[in-house]
């Protein structure tokens, strides 16, 4: 770890990739109903993203890499954290409505299974995908229940993996498009920007504060709360509420589906 953290090239890499970042600036794209805002931290994802894709930034380099991003995150949420104190009371005012919105994730079950069942006909991959967001979380609850290496395992970890190097992006675009609507509440929109992994979040509050720069606190005491409060209680929600659920409407979707044969996908 020591070793990586002294490794001059990750460091020039990172600082190159910030500085074209930031040169380019933030970028809207208007589509008169709507619009989206792409900003310096998505664009070194995309570098970085392209520049692996190409094997220009080889193997090695990226693997030593890895480790940092928990030591920025750690730095992030601290940064974040400082927020939340002097808007501690409007964080409070909202109460019930912050308590509420931690059970959107639940859509994953209602949504996303029925599409893998019906559509795509997965297995039992679909379970370990769509019973959560596929975070840290989902994979502890899967990994001591089913294993890694069973399909609701693949299942879990394909989640990861994609909200992993796409989920950011996503984020970020899919929030500022919402922001430019102007819908929803931008305490409402800082909340859902919580719900997922740290870099998640602040590729939301980015966008969100770039419609709403008046409330930038407020926004990001808003969506820091959420976001801790997910990391407290999305562990025992997974276990004790979605995981039964997607085990059941699993079985009652296959139970008399044609392309499944006592639960198991028909080839």
């Amino acid at each position: 770890m020591k070793k990586n953290l002294m490794d001059v090239k990750i460091h020039l890499l990172a600082f190159a990739l910030t500085v074209v970042a930031e040169m380019i600036g933030t970028v809207k794209f208007d589509f008169g109903i709507a619009a989206f805002a792409i900003f310096p931290m998505l664009y070194a994802l995309i570098f970085g993203t392209i520049l692996g894709g190409l094997k220009v930034i080889p193997k090695e380099i990226m693997e030593k890499a890895s480790p940092y991003g928990p030591i920025c995150a750690t730095l992030v949420v601290a940064k974040c954290g400082t927020g939340i104190g002097p808007n501690l009371d409007i964080v409070r005012q909202a109460g019930i409505a912050m308590i509420l919105q931690e059970f959107g994730s639940i859509m994953t079950v209602i949504l996303a299974l029925p599409i893998a069942i019906a559509v795509f006909h997965m297995g039992r991959a679909a379970v370990g995908c769509s019973f959560s967001i596929s975070r840290e979380e989902g994979i502890a609850i899967i990994g001591s229940k089913y294993g890694l290496d069973s399909d609701e395992g693949l299942g879990v970890m394909g989640g990861y993996v994609t909200g992993t190097i796409l989920g950011t992006l996503f984020v970020g675009i899919i929030t500022s498009l919402l922001s430019s609507l102007h819908v929803f509440h931008p305490y409402a929109l800082a909340m859902a920007c919580g719900s997922g992994s740290t870099s998640m979040m602040m590729a939301g509050i980015a966008s969100v504060i770039e419609y709403y720069p008046d409330y930038a606190n407020e926004i990001t005491a808003f969506a820091t709360s959420s976001n801790v409060l997910s990391s407290v209680d999305s562990f025992y929600k997974y276990l004790l509420i979605t995981l039964p659920m997607c085990n059941f409407v699993y079985a009652a979707m296959t139970k008399h589906n044609p392309h499944y044969k006592n639960g198991v996908p028909v080839k």
